[in-house]
């Protein structure tokens, strides 16, 4: 599980969109680099960032400086994922850090994907398997 709501921002909608520019660089995406407003496409590109370094045990952005950083995420310029993966997850993760949000994809395409629902009905049953362990 991961989790950081030290810059958390409340929307009223989910039409709203965001314009502060604050967070983690290596997870920022291109939209908080040219200062445009963005929305939930911004954590969805966050989210293929970690991915990308749960997979590679590397920042998927990396630079020396905040500039050269800002040029390698706007042009969506990483190393690709090696073939120790599943196609399935490399093509999620590609997906998620596309450089133009509307190219992203929403958590409902997301959980839409068999593989991600399937892995998602195996977590959700072992979470209920060791919660009833619990309760005898």
């Amino acid at each position: 599980m991961l989790g950081d709501f030290g810059i958390a921002k409340v929307l009223d909608s989910t039409q709203d969109l965001a314009k502060t520019c604050i967070g983690t660089p290596y997870y920022m995406s291109p939209e908080l680099f040219k200062y445009e407003p963005y929305d939930f496409k911004s954590d969805i590109w966050s989210l293929g960032c970690c991915l990308y370094e749960i997979c590679t045990f590397k920042h998927a952005f990396d630079a020396k400086s905040f500039q050269a950083l800002a040029v390698k995420i706007l042009k969506g310029n990483y190393n690709k994922i090696s073939g120790r993966y599943s196609k399935e997850l490399k093509k999620l993760i590609y997906s998620l850090m596309k450089v133009e949000p509307e190219n992203r994809p929403s958590m409902i395409q997301i959980f839409k994907i068999p593989k991600v629902q399937i892995e998602t009905i195996k977590y959700v049953n072992k979470i209920i398997a060791s919660k009833s362990k619990d309760v005898s």
